[in-house]
């Protein structure tokens, strides 16, 4: 990575890739894959992450998938001209994660009454909760309330139990 002087764009690992469209599972699976990676999408067939070597290795893997698929693919490290065409990109993404973040909060909120069900929902939502963090290059606000959220329905869910044992 070149150093970056302060006030300068970062890098980022781009992809710039194309797929045929029969069949559509092979163009579908490389879509999800790069969606659970929290890519910010440039244009159609151009996406990109901040730039590190583990951005870079699985947007490698997903360029092997699209050309295994005859589609073709390549890798790109780049560094935006400008400051706020870089933040623009860091808005996009880290609004999609907010989005994603006020979702899980609304689910610990809406938690069923039973005890068992609670834990249930706890687990699931810090299963997916970290799923959100490892795509989570630009943490919003809403970041730290879906924690709050799925830690406070986890420690209810403990002092519950405790009063039920005891």
């Amino acid at each position: 990575m070149l150093d970056q002087r302060p006030g300068t764009p970062g890098e980022w690992v781009m992809l710039s890739y194309r797929m045929p469209r029969d069949p559509s599972t092979r163009r579908i699976a490389v879509w999800r894959k790069l969606k659970a990676l929290g890519v910010g999408q440039i244009s159609d067939g151009l996406v990109a992450l901040p730039a590190d070597a583990r951005t870079r290795e699985h947007l490698e893997w997903i360029a092997e998938e699209v050309l295994e698929a005859e589609g073709s693919a390549s890798l790109w490290i780049a560094r935006p001209t400008t400051l706020a065409t870089e933040r623009a990109l860091a808005a996009s993404m880290a609004e999609a994660r907010a989005a994603e973040y006020a979702a899980l909060t609304a689910e610990a909120a809406a938690a069923p009454a039973s005890v068992t069900a609670r834990q249930s929902l706890a687990r699931r939502l810090r299963t997916e909760l970290r799923r959100i963090q490892r795509r989570d290059y630009f943490p919003p606000a809403e970041r730290e309330k879906a924690v709050s959220a799925i830690e406070s329905l986890a420690m209810l869910d403990v002092s519950r139990t405790k009063r039920v044992s005891s």
